[in-house]
């Protein structure tokens, strides 16, 4: 691997590998129509990473416009990543059955009127579907941007290209949390969608403009129609299952029964139709690679655990600890610092050190930094709060690269956009798998948390006697003063709900390791050699 392309990697989230479809060969741009090309490309690839981090700290505002839990306001997040997750397979059919530019340009301008749509949402039902439109039209945008801007420039400067490329995507997710906070706080929610109608436009204008000429156009190829249908019913339905599931009591609905059988029986038939079709819109044989294998396992676990805990995060800072979207925001943002200025580091040296001792450390630091977060308690200030943050930063440089360059150790050139396709559709999967579970436990532990303390807080309780009688004194009905010694049961409850998931989270970390060294990648492989940017 590369350096330059193994910085791609270390994205919050991480490059498809570009269709096997290449650019034609018509020369590398030169002048202001590089410049411009390259400006053009940054900014879809930015607007698109933005898109899922930005509303990670609106959601207690979007759940209470919206007349629902935060929980189910989470929705909203986990609808665009299961969306996006099924339409990442698609890209390389798409790319020969449109032509590569039309896609990239046409995902755009649907990714704009979708963000449109997105704004006017009247109620959660119309947000998640137009949420789901979005994920399913962002799919081909970050592989084709990178396809296209690797096209622009000669081979020679093809590492700088991905270095620029890359910190686009780096970028996004510190500034994703503070937009959004500052536009929820100031504005309101709905202009975290409708910032990137101006944003798409001028990017799908200029590309089209500079690259219209160099698509070599569309092609015929065979879809795999079945294996499309049944990824989406067993997706959808694990996906439906595990954000209703808390809401209708798990297996004692029938609803979710059915659901369950659903997504299983859909998975099983998926399995056995893409392991026999001729043309499978996902290539499960991959799997059968030991390196592929283990390394996708790592990193999807990892993923999940790491995007679970990224959502998490600002609900407990704005429902429980009285943070602003605006401060939680800023509580978030450091996160990115560390994994600009360490990645160049890590793809320089990936194919010098063994990939998977530089895993390790990743997975160690997650694993620090979520045991950290687990001594949390309602006096934790800022500063307290912002320390883990930066040094996750760190965790994030060592994570993407190394995993990437051990999946993919081995492969053939022809299959490395398969490679890419399916383990990128199995880590957004488990990223919002990994939400939805992170949600529901979090409920579950706080109210275990609320019980144990309302046992111990009764009318006989010396403690209780005197904060009620302090209430009364300042004012407060019998009424009053019960709520609000109920708020601060909530809070603390709340409060060690997260903590749990935090250290479970760091012990789940440390196991993970153990995955990565049941890999063998090979020493020394540069991973550009075999297939393009990854």
């Amino acid at each position: 691997m590369s350096s330059s392309t193994a910085v791609a990697g270390a994205s919050a989230d991480p490059p498809v590998s570009p269709p096997s479809a290449a650019v034609p060969q018509t020369g590398p741009l030169h002048g202001s129509q590089l410049v411009l090309g390259t400006v053009a490309l940054s900014l879809a690839t930015f607007m698109n990473v933005l898109d899922s981090s930005i509303a990670n700290v609106s959601i207690p505002a979007i759940a209470g416009d919206m007349g629902v839990s935060p929980s189910q306001g989470t929705w909203v997040i986990t609808s665009f990543a299961v969306a996006n997750a099924i339409s990442v397979p698609l890209t390389g059919w798409l790319t020969q059955r449109l032509g590569q530019v039309r896609l990239f340009v046409g995902s755009v301008l649907l990714f704009v009127i979708a963000s449109w749509l997105c704004g006017l949402a009247p109620n959660i039902e119309s947000l998640i579907l137009f949420r789901v439109l979005q994920g399913l039209v962002a799919g081909p945008m970050i592989p084709l941007s990178q396809t296209l801007l690797l096209g622009s420039y000669p081979q020679a400067k093809a590492g700088s290209a991905m270095a620029m490329w890359a910190m686009t995507v780096l970028v996004a997710p510190v500034v994703g949390p503070l937009l959004g906070g500052w536009i929820t706080d100031n504005v309101s929610w709905p202009w975290i969608f409708y910032i990137n109608i101006p944003v798409g436009i001028l990017a799908a204008g200029i590309t089209w403009s500079i690259y219209r000429k160099r698509d070599p156009g569309p092609k015929r190829m065979p879809l795999d129609y079945v294996g499309l249908g049944l990824l989406v019913l067993w997706v959808g339905a694990l996906q439906i299952m595990i954000d209703k599931g808390k809401e209708l009591d798990w297996f004692n609905s029938t609803q979710i029964v059915m659901l369950a059988v659903t997504s299983l029986v859909g998975f099983v038939v998926f399995l056995a139709w893409e392991l026999t079709d001729s043309h499978p819109i996902v290539d499960l044989r991959l799997f059968a690679k030991r390196n592929f294998a283990f390394g996708t396992v790592a990193l999807s676990l990892g993923y999940g655990l790491f995007f679970g805990n990224v959502v998490l995060m600002p609900l407990w800072l704005q429902q429980y600890m009285g943070y602003t979207a605006t401060w939680a925001g800023m509580a978030m943002a450091p996160v990115g610092v560390l994994a600009i200025v360490l990645s160049p580091w890590v793809g320089k040296n990936v194919t010098k050190i063994d990939p998977r001792k530089l895993a390790t450390v990743a997975f160690l630091g997650f694993g620090i930094v979520l045991w950290m977060r687990s001594h949390f308690n309602v006096q934790t200030d800022f500063r307290g709060v912002l320390i883990p943050t930066f040094i996750q930063g760190a965790a994030m440089a060592f994570f993407f690269i190394p995993l990437q360059a051990i999946m993919f150790s081995g492969l053939p050139p022809m299959r490395m956009p398969a490679a890419a396709g399916l383990s990128n559709f199995v880590r957004i999967t488990m990223g919002a798998v990994g939400t939805s579970i992170f949600t529901t436990l979090w409920e579950r532990r706080a109210a275990m948390h609320h019980a144990h303390l309302a046992e111990s807080i009764s009318r006989s309780s010396d403690a209780a006697t005197a904060a009620l009688s302090q209430l009364g004194a300042a004012g407060y009905s019998q009424e009053q003063g019960l709520s609000v010694v109920n708020r601060l049961i909530d809070q603390q409850a709340y409060t060690m709900a997260a903590t749990d998931l935090f250290y479970l989270s760091s012990v789940l970390f440390v196991l993970i390791v153990s995955v990565v060294w049941l890999t063998r990648p090979k020493p020394g492989q540069n991973m550009g050699d075999g297939g393009g940017a990854h």
